[in-house]
Protein backbone atom coordinates (compact mmCIF):
# COMPACT_ATOMS: atom_id res chain seq x y z
CA UNK A 1 0.00 0.00 0.00
CA UNK A 2 1.44 3.34 -1.07
CA UNK A 3 0.83 6.49 0.93
CA UNK A 4 1.41 10.03 -0.20
CA UNK A 5 1.32 13.04 2.09
CA UNK A 6 0.33 16.66 1.47
CA UNK A 7 0.53 18.91 4.53
CA UNK A 8 -1.36 17.15 7.30
CA UNK A 9 -3.38 15.01 4.86
CA UNK A 10 -2.48 11.47 3.85
CA UNK A 11 -3.68 9.85 0.63
CA UNK A 12 -5.15 6.46 1.46
CA UNK A 13 -7.48 3.90 -0.09
CA UNK A 14 -10.84 3.71 1.69
CA UNK A 15 -9.92 0.32 3.19
CA UNK A 16 -6.72 1.71 4.72
CA UNK A 17 -8.51 4.84 5.92
CA UNK A 18 -10.73 2.52 7.95
CA UNK A 19 -7.61 0.71 9.19
CA UNK A 20 -6.16 4.05 10.29
CA UNK A 21 -9.41 4.94 12.04
CA UNK A 22 -9.44 1.64 13.91
CA UNK A 23 -5.77 1.97 14.87
CA UNK A 24 -6.14 5.52 16.18
CA UNK A 25 -9.29 4.62 18.12
CA UNK A 26 -7.53 1.62 19.70
CA UNK A 27 -4.53 3.74 20.65
CA UNK A 28 -6.79 6.37 22.22
CA UNK A 29 -8.93 3.94 24.24
CA UNK A 30 -7.86 0.57 25.67
CA UNK A 31 -11.51 -0.50 25.80
CA UNK A 32 -11.76 -0.61 21.99
CA UNK A 33 -11.37 -4.14 20.67
CA UNK A 34 -11.99 -5.90 17.35
CA UNK A 35 -13.79 -9.19 16.69
CA UNK A 36 -14.41 -11.13 13.50
CA UNK A 37 -13.57 -14.02 11.24
CA UNK A 38 -9.93 -14.07 10.06
CA UNK A 39 -9.33 -10.47 11.17
CA UNK A 40 -6.22 -11.29 13.23
CA UNK A 41 -3.12 -12.70 11.59
CA UNK A 42 -4.77 -12.69 8.14
CA UNK A 43 -5.96 -9.09 8.49
CA UNK A 44 -9.46 -9.83 7.16
CA UNK A 45 -10.50 -10.89 3.67
CA UNK A 46 -10.21 -7.26 2.52
CA UNK A 47 -7.11 -6.67 4.70
CA UNK A 48 -8.84 -3.86 6.57
CA UNK A 49 -7.44 -5.03 9.91
CA UNK A 50 -3.99 -5.83 8.53
CA UNK A 51 -1.24 -5.06 11.05
CA UNK A 52 -3.55 -4.47 14.01
CA UNK A 53 -3.05 -7.97 15.47
CA UNK A 54 0.71 -7.42 15.61
CA UNK A 55 0.31 -4.06 17.32
CA UNK A 56 -2.46 -4.81 19.80
CA UNK A 57 -2.35 -8.57 20.31
CA UNK A 58 -4.84 -11.42 20.42
CA UNK A 59 -6.84 -10.04 23.37
CA UNK A 60 -7.85 -6.92 21.44
CA UNK A 61 -7.95 -8.28 17.87
CA UNK A 62 -9.92 -11.48 18.30
CA UNK A 63 -10.25 -14.16 15.62
CA UNK A 64 -13.69 -15.68 16.15
CA UNK A 65 -15.39 -18.89 15.06
CA UNK A 66 -17.57 -18.81 11.93
CA UNK A 67 -20.74 -17.83 13.74
CA UNK A 68 -22.12 -14.34 13.27
CA UNK A 69 -24.84 -14.71 15.92
CA UNK A 70 -22.22 -15.67 18.48
CA UNK A 71 -19.87 -12.86 17.43
CA UNK A 72 -22.53 -10.16 17.79
CA UNK A 73 -23.97 -11.72 20.95
CA UNK A 74 -20.53 -11.73 22.57
CA UNK A 75 -20.04 -8.10 21.55
CA UNK A 76 -23.33 -7.21 23.27
CA UNK A 77 -22.04 -8.65 26.52
CA UNK A 78 -18.70 -6.89 26.16
CA UNK A 79 -20.38 -3.55 25.47
CA UNK A 80 -22.55 -3.98 28.55
CA UNK A 81 -19.36 -4.52 30.59
CA UNK A 82 -17.71 -1.31 29.44
CA UNK A 83 -15.84 -2.35 26.31
CA UNK A 84 -16.28 -0.81 22.86
CA UNK A 85 -16.25 -3.80 20.53
CA UNK A 86 -15.99 -3.39 16.76
CA UNK A 87 -17.38 -6.41 14.94
CA UNK A 88 -16.50 -7.25 11.35
CA UNK A 89 -19.06 -9.15 9.30
CA UNK A 90 -16.97 -10.74 6.56
CA UNK A 91 -19.51 -10.13 3.76
CA UNK A 92 -22.88 -8.38 3.78
CA UNK A 93 -24.79 -11.58 3.02
CA UNK A 94 -23.30 -13.19 6.13
CA UNK A 95 -25.01 -10.72 8.47
CA UNK A 96 -28.35 -12.54 8.40
CA UNK A 97 -27.41 -15.24 10.95
CA UNK A 98 -26.86 -12.31 13.34
CA UNK A 99 -30.07 -10.53 12.38
CA UNK A 100 -31.88 -11.70 15.53
CA UNK A 101 -29.10 -10.46 17.80
CA UNK A 102 -28.91 -7.10 16.01
CA UNK A 103 -32.64 -6.37 15.92
CA UNK A 104 -33.75 -7.84 19.27
CA UNK A 105 -30.71 -7.20 21.47
CA UNK A 106 -28.38 -4.57 19.98
CA UNK A 107 -31.17 -2.24 18.88
CA UNK A 108 -33.36 -2.60 21.98
CA UNK A 109 -31.08 -2.86 25.01
CA UNK A 110 -30.96 0.88 25.73
CA UNK A 111 -34.75 1.17 25.45
CA UNK A 112 -35.39 -2.05 27.36
CA UNK A 113 -33.36 -0.86 30.35
CA UNK A 114 -34.91 2.58 30.46
CA UNK A 115 -31.64 4.17 29.38
CA UNK A 116 -29.57 2.57 32.15
CA UNK A 117 -27.53 0.37 29.76
CA UNK A 118 -25.80 1.61 26.61
CA UNK A 119 -24.26 -0.52 23.87
CA UNK A 120 -21.33 1.42 22.39
CA UNK A 121 -20.51 -1.08 19.67
CA UNK A 122 -19.88 -0.95 15.93
CA UNK A 123 -20.82 -3.56 13.33
CA UNK A 124 -18.75 -3.17 10.16
CA UNK A 125 -20.30 -4.66 7.01
CA UNK A 126 -18.67 -4.65 3.53
CA UNK A 127 -21.61 -3.45 1.47
CA UNK A 128 -22.96 -3.74 -2.07
CA UNK A 129 -21.99 -5.41 -5.32
CA UNK A 130 -19.61 -4.84 -8.17
CA UNK A 131 -16.80 -7.24 -7.18
CA UNK A 132 -17.85 -10.27 -9.22
CA UNK A 133 -18.51 -12.43 -6.18
CA UNK A 134 -20.64 -15.53 -5.68
CA UNK A 135 -24.01 -15.74 -3.94
CA UNK A 136 -24.36 -14.10 -0.48
CA UNK A 137 -21.38 -11.78 -1.08
CA UNK A 138 -23.08 -8.76 -2.71
CA UNK A 139 -26.16 -7.81 -0.69
CA UNK A 140 -27.55 -4.38 0.23
CA UNK A 141 -29.55 -4.96 3.43
CA UNK A 142 -29.66 -1.37 4.68
CA UNK A 143 -33.46 -1.09 4.63
CA UNK A 144 -33.81 -4.03 7.04
CA UNK A 145 -31.70 -2.26 9.63
CA UNK A 146 -32.92 1.28 8.93
CA UNK A 147 -36.43 -0.03 9.67
CA UNK A 148 -35.28 -1.08 13.15
CA UNK A 149 -35.42 1.66 15.79
CA UNK A 150 -32.35 1.89 18.02
CA UNK A 151 -29.64 1.51 15.36
CA UNK A 152 -27.50 4.17 13.75
CA UNK A 153 -26.28 3.46 10.21
CA UNK A 154 -23.43 5.16 8.38
CA UNK A 155 -22.40 4.71 4.74
CA UNK A 156 -19.03 6.33 3.94
CA UNK A 157 -18.26 7.02 0.29
CA UNK A 158 -14.82 8.64 0.58
CA UNK A 159 -11.56 7.96 2.39
CA UNK A 160 -12.01 11.02 4.61
CA UNK A 161 -15.47 9.90 5.66
CA UNK A 162 -14.27 6.31 6.10
CA UNK A 163 -11.62 7.43 8.59
CA UNK A 164 -13.70 9.86 10.59
CA UNK A 165 -16.92 7.87 10.54
CA UNK A 166 -14.95 4.93 11.95
CA UNK A 167 -13.65 7.12 14.77
CA UNK A 168 -17.02 8.74 15.44
CA UNK A 169 -18.93 5.46 15.31
CA UNK A 170 -16.61 3.98 17.94
CA UNK A 171 -17.06 7.08 20.12
CA UNK A 172 -20.86 6.87 19.91
CA UNK A 173 -22.77 5.58 22.93
CA UNK A 174 -25.32 4.07 20.53
CA UNK A 175 -24.76 0.97 18.41
CA UNK A 176 -23.66 1.85 14.88
CA UNK A 177 -23.71 -0.19 11.69
CA UNK A 178 -21.02 0.85 9.21
CA UNK A 179 -21.80 -0.05 5.60
CA UNK A 180 -18.47 0.04 3.77
CA UNK A 181 -18.51 0.21 -0.06
CA UNK A 182 -16.46 -2.88 -0.84
CA UNK A 183 -16.08 -2.23 -4.56
CA UNK A 184 -14.46 1.12 -3.68
CA UNK A 185 -12.16 -0.16 -0.93
CA UNK A 186 -9.06 0.60 -3.02
CA UNK A 187 -10.09 4.02 -4.35
CA UNK A 188 -7.79 6.62 -2.83
CA UNK A 189 -8.55 9.96 -1.27
CA UNK A 190 -7.11 12.50 1.16
CA UNK A 191 -7.47 11.83 4.88
CA UNK A 192 -6.69 14.44 7.52
CA UNK A 193 -6.62 12.71 10.92
CA UNK A 194 -5.69 15.92 12.73
CA UNK A 195 -8.83 17.92 12.03
CA UNK A 196 -12.23 16.58 13.02
CA UNK A 197 -14.81 17.51 10.37
CA UNK A 198 -17.27 20.24 11.26
CA UNK A 199 -20.09 18.25 9.65
CA UNK A 200 -21.65 15.65 11.94
CA UNK A 201 -21.53 12.06 10.61
CA UNK A 202 -25.31 12.04 10.87
CA UNK A 203 -25.64 14.84 8.31
CA UNK A 204 -25.87 14.60 4.53
CA UNK A 205 -23.39 16.50 2.37
CA UNK A 206 -24.05 18.44 -0.84
CA UNK A 207 -21.21 17.34 -3.13
CA UNK A 208 -22.23 19.35 -6.17
CA UNK A 209 -24.67 22.22 -6.50
CA UNK A 210 -27.28 22.28 -9.23
CA UNK A 211 -30.61 23.81 -10.22
CA UNK A 212 -32.59 21.39 -12.41
CA UNK A 213 -32.90 18.26 -10.24
CA UNK A 214 -31.44 16.64 -7.13
CA UNK A 215 -29.56 13.33 -7.24
CA UNK A 216 -29.45 11.57 -3.87
CA UNK A 217 -27.17 8.57 -3.27
CA UNK A 218 -25.13 6.87 -0.58
CA UNK A 219 -22.17 4.54 -0.25
CA UNK A 220 -21.19 2.77 -3.47
CA UNK A 221 -23.71 4.77 -5.55
CA UNK A 222 -22.22 8.19 -4.81
CA UNK A 223 -19.55 8.05 -7.56
CA UNK A 224 -22.25 7.06 -10.05
CA UNK A 225 -24.32 10.08 -9.04
CA UNK A 226 -21.35 12.39 -9.55
CA UNK A 227 -20.56 10.77 -12.91
CA UNK A 228 -24.20 11.24 -13.96
CA UNK A 229 -24.13 14.90 -12.98
CA UNK A 230 -21.00 15.41 -15.06
CA UNK A 231 -22.55 13.71 -18.08
CA UNK A 232 -25.79 15.67 -17.71
CA UNK A 233 -23.87 18.94 -17.59
CA UNK A 234 -22.59 18.25 -21.09
CA UNK A 235 -26.22 18.40 -22.24
CA UNK A 236 -26.93 21.58 -20.34
CA UNK A 237 -28.62 19.97 -17.31
CA UNK A 238 -27.58 21.11 -13.84
CA UNK A 239 -27.87 18.35 -11.21
CA UNK A 240 -27.34 18.79 -7.49
CA UNK A 241 -25.68 15.73 -5.91
CA UNK A 242 -26.17 14.83 -2.25
CA UNK A 243 -24.31 12.10 -0.37
CA UNK A 244 -26.79 10.97 2.29
CA UNK A 245 -23.97 9.52 4.50
CA UNK A 246 -26.25 8.63 7.43
CA UNK A 247 -29.08 6.17 6.71
CA UNK A 248 -30.36 6.25 10.29
CA UNK A 249 -31.04 8.87 11.40
CA UNK A 250 -31.94 10.48 8.09
CA UNK A 251 -30.91 14.06 7.47
CA UNK A 252 -34.11 15.02 5.68
CA UNK A 253 -33.67 18.81 6.02
CA UNK A 254 -30.63 18.82 3.73
CA UNK A 255 -32.55 16.77 1.16
CA UNK A 256 -35.79 18.77 1.34
CA UNK A 257 -33.95 22.10 1.16
CA UNK A 258 -32.40 20.93 -2.09
CA UNK A 259 -35.65 19.59 -3.52
CA UNK A 260 -37.47 22.83 -2.75
CA UNK A 261 -34.89 24.59 -4.93
CA UNK A 262 -34.67 22.09 -7.80
CA UNK A 263 -38.26 20.77 -7.79
CA UNK A 264 -37.16 17.23 -8.72
CA UNK A 265 -35.53 14.27 -6.96
CA UNK A 266 -33.90 11.09 -8.28
CA UNK A 267 -32.76 8.58 -5.64
CA UNK A 268 -30.03 6.08 -6.57
CA UNK A 269 -29.14 2.97 -4.55
CA UNK A 270 -27.96 -0.58 -5.26
CA UNK A 271 -30.59 -2.30 -3.10
CA UNK A 272 -33.85 -3.42 -4.73
CA UNK A 273 -36.28 -0.55 -5.24
CA UNK A 274 -39.14 -2.61 -3.75
CA UNK A 275 -39.20 -1.90 -0.02
CA UNK A 276 -35.91 -0.02 -0.26
CA UNK A 277 -34.83 2.96 1.81
CA UNK A 278 -35.39 5.15 -1.23
CA UNK A 279 -39.13 4.55 -0.88
CA UNK A 280 -39.14 5.96 2.67
CA UNK A 281 -37.18 9.00 1.54
CA UNK A 282 -39.52 9.51 -1.42
CA UNK A 283 -42.56 9.42 0.86
CA UNK A 284 -41.06 11.89 3.32
CA UNK A 285 -40.03 14.26 0.54
CA UNK A 286 -43.51 14.06 -1.01
CA UNK A 287 -45.05 14.94 2.37
CA UNK A 288 -42.78 17.91 3.02
CA UNK A 289 -42.21 19.22 -0.52
CA UNK A 290 -45.52 18.45 -2.22
CA UNK A 291 -46.10 21.97 -3.52
CA UNK A 292 -42.50 22.33 -4.70
CA UNK A 293 -42.29 19.12 -6.72
CA UNK A 294 -42.41 19.50 -10.49
CA UNK A 295 -42.34 15.72 -11.05
CA UNK A 296 -42.82 12.50 -9.07
CA UNK A 297 -39.82 11.40 -7.01
CA UNK A 298 -38.04 8.72 -9.05
CA UNK A 299 -35.90 5.81 -7.82
CA UNK A 300 -33.15 3.93 -9.60
CA UNK A 301 -32.00 0.73 -7.92
CA UNK A 302 -31.73 -3.02 -8.03
CA UNK A 303 -34.51 -5.22 -9.33
CA UNK A 304 -36.86 -7.41 -7.28
CA UNK A 305 -34.80 -10.53 -7.80
CA UNK A 306 -32.08 -12.29 -5.81
CA UNK A 307 -28.68 -10.82 -6.56
CA UNK A 308 -27.58 -12.29 -9.90
CA UNK A 309 -24.46 -14.30 -10.81
CA UNK A 310 -21.29 -12.28 -11.23
CA UNK A 311 -21.38 -12.28 -15.03
CA UNK A 312 -24.76 -10.54 -15.09
CA UNK A 313 -24.48 -8.18 -12.11
CA UNK A 314 -23.75 -5.30 -14.52
CA UNK A 315 -27.35 -5.60 -15.74
CA UNK A 316 -28.68 -5.51 -12.18
CA UNK A 317 -26.77 -2.59 -10.70
CA UNK A 318 -27.74 1.00 -11.55
CA UNK A 319 -25.55 2.50 -14.24
CA UNK A 320 -25.08 5.79 -16.04
CA UNK A 321 -27.75 5.11 -18.68
CA UNK A 322 -30.40 4.20 -16.10
CA UNK A 323 -29.70 7.26 -13.98
CA UNK A 324 -29.73 9.65 -16.95
CA UNK A 325 -32.95 8.06 -18.20
CA UNK A 326 -34.53 8.77 -14.81
CA UNK A 327 -33.28 12.36 -14.97
CA UNK A 328 -34.77 12.77 -18.44
CA UNK A 329 -38.12 11.45 -17.21
CA UNK A 330 -38.37 13.85 -14.28
CA UNK A 331 -37.34 16.78 -16.48
CA UNK A 332 -40.07 15.97 -19.01
CA UNK A 333 -42.86 16.55 -16.48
Amino acid sequence: MTETRSGHATTLPIAKAITAGLRDAMRADDHVMLMGEDIGRLGGVFRVTDGLFDEFGALRVVDTPLGEAGIVGTAVGLAMRGYRPVVEIQFDGFVFPAFNQITTQVAKMHYRTGGRVTLPMVIRIPHGGGIGAVEHHSESPEALFAHTAGLRILAPASAQDAYWMTRQAIESEDPVIMLEPKKRYWIKGDVDPDHRPELSPWQARVLREGTDATLLAWGPSVPLALESAGAAEEDGTSLEVIDLRSLAPLDLPTVTDSVRRTGRLVIVHEAPVTGGLGGEIAARVAEECFYHLEAPVTRVGGYSTPYPPARTEHAYLPDLDRVLDAVDRVLQH
